[in-house]
């Protein structure tokens, strides 16, 4: 008796009772066997929630993914909108900086300078080399294509189109695409506001706009620049105070401006001239004329026909000799040229 107590205390026993009349079924699990039962079920259960949690941190973190992903395609799609306004900008940008260029820079014009006498027209009333002037100006070479100066500023090259979103946070892309467009927005806004500026002095000063020489006054090539040069007839140095531009004889004669012919005559150096009196002080003078279409005191304005190219007075060949002055003082023509 007492062994079979001693047994059962180291088991678990279920008793399973059928009825009043059946015999109850016995169980008898021991304890060791329980113990391990409990532990394996414990270890169980403990797999089961780690890998419960572990589905629910990654459920999350493929959420997270997925609205990274929405939240790159959109930043790509809103970068890509700002470099279009970039680019936008850049070409307002270019295209003022071109008035404003236009409106400050003096351009010559190029062409093929032809042979024999057309290209060795020159001529005019030589004189002494001023003060300190001993340098020979170079033949130029002038058209109707015009003559390109390299741009006055360029504007920065855009590179956020390729930004690497694995490198860089979204906000960071953002910032500097936001950066760069603010800067060219103030870039932009600086440029209108100087054409706006020249605008205003255009508009105050149009009357003396219109006054002042600002075109060839006939399409050819350069002869003889403004300066020093070695004199054609006397093979010395001598100061040319004008411009010699080779051009077909006949060739029209355009006005550079509004203004009153003042003078039409002929001089034994300048041959066939005419001279306009554009007010403000200034004067051009045209010679070796062909033949003169204007007649004293009679108004022209800018591109207004006044006389005939030739090669009359001291000449070597068919050129105008065109002067411009301002207060009695021999000025270089080119300067005055914007077309």
């Amino acid at each position: 008796m007492s062994q079979q107590t001693a047994e059962t205390s180291d088991a678990y026993t279920v008793v399973v009772f059928r009825g009043s009349s059946s015999k109850p079924l016995r169980f008898s699990f021991p304890r060791k066997f329980v113990r391990k039962l409990l532990i394996l079920a414990a270890i169980m259960i403990v797999a089961d929630l780690l890998v419960v949690s572990h589905y629910v941190i990654r459920t999350g973190e493929v959420w997270q993914l997925s609205a990274f992903r929405a939240e790159a395609m959109g930043a790509r799609e809103q970068t890509a909108a700002f470099s279009a306004a970039i680019d936008d900008l850049k070409k307002r940008l270019s295209a003022m900086g071109e008035v404003n260029q236009r409106l400050r820079v003096m351009l010559g014009i190029d062409a093929s300078k032809p042979a024999g006498d057309l290209a060795n027209g020159r001529g005019g009333e030589d004189g002494p080399l001023p003060d300190g002037k001993t340098g020979i100006q170079g033949i130029g070479v002038m058209g109707s294509g015009g003559e390109s100066r390299q741009q006055v500023s360029e504007l920065r090259e855009n590179n956020q189109s390729g930004l690497d979103f694995s490198t860089e946070s979204i906000e960071e892309v953002t910032q500097q695409v936001r950066e760069s467009l603010e800067a060219l927005t103030k870039e932009a806004a600086q440029q209108e506001e100087a054409l706006e500026n020249l605008t205003q002095v255009a508009e105050q000063r149009s009357a003396q706009w219109a006054s002042t020489p600002s075109i060839w006054p006939v399409r050819g090539w350069v002869t003889s620049g403004f300066g020093p040069r070695v004199s054609p007839f006397t093979e010395k140095p001598a100061w040319h105070d004008g411009l010699d531009i080779g051009a077909q004889a006949n060739s029209p004669v355009q006005a550079p401006a509004l203004g009153r012919v003042v003078t039409v005559a002929f001089d034994s150096k300048m041959g066939n001239m005419v001279k306009l009196d554009h007010g403000y002080g200034i004067e051009t003078v045209y010679g070796h004329l062909a033949k003169s279409l204007v007649k004293e005191g009679q108004r022209v304005k800018r591109g207004d026909v006044v006389a005939l190219v030739g090669s009359t007075g001291l000449s070597t060949g068919p050129h105008l000799h065109y002067m411009v002055k301002k207060n009695g003082q021999a000025l270089d023509p080119t300067k005055f040229i914007l077309d």
